[in-house]
């Protein structure tokens, strides 16, 4: 998937048009790169971090001709480290988020039918209660006329 694709997927999971979902995604790798730039540690709980680390000068050999040494200079380098979900993901283990924003709806409108359901059985039963009170209740004796 390239930065294209990545982002006409993105316009279709959300409700952005394939402009602004681009354009998302051009700033977000900005922000990956000004970090990158000033050596910060960038970290996505879940998914994983990105980090600067200095590699060592050394010594390496030309593929074309292995006998010949080449003295490759001293660097820094972009490393990310996986984390659990995107390790799950890549062993078959991975829920999309549609998946769980549908299982999430479901859930809250069972808890909203379970909300209506208990307000009307209070209602009927504040009603019963009223209707006994009225009835248990002592008629009140006509006031007295004065005289």
């Amino acid at each position: 998937m390239n930065t294209t694709e990545f982002a006409k997927a993105l316009a279709a999971r959300t409700d952005m048009s394939v402009a602004e979902a681009t354009n998302v995604t051009k700033h977000f790798l900005d922000l990956l790169k000004e970090g990158a730039n000033k050596g910060e540690r960038i970290a996505f709980l879940g998914f994983g971090t990105f980090s600067v680390t200095r590699r060592a000068a050394r010594t390496g050999v030309n593929p074309r001709n292995p006998s010949q040494k080449v003295k490759i200079p001293a660097r820094n380098v972009v490393r990310f480290t996986p984390g659990a979900s995107l390790k799950e993901a890549a062993n078959g283990k991975f829920k999309p988020l549609a998946a769980a924003k549908t299982a999430e709806k479901k859930a809250v409108a069972t808890a909203k039918k379970d909300v209506k359901k208990a307000t009307t059985a209070a209602k009927r039963t504040t009603a019963k209660a009223k209707a006994t009170v009225k009835k248990a209740a002592p008629k009140k004796a006509a006031p007295k006329k004065r005289k």
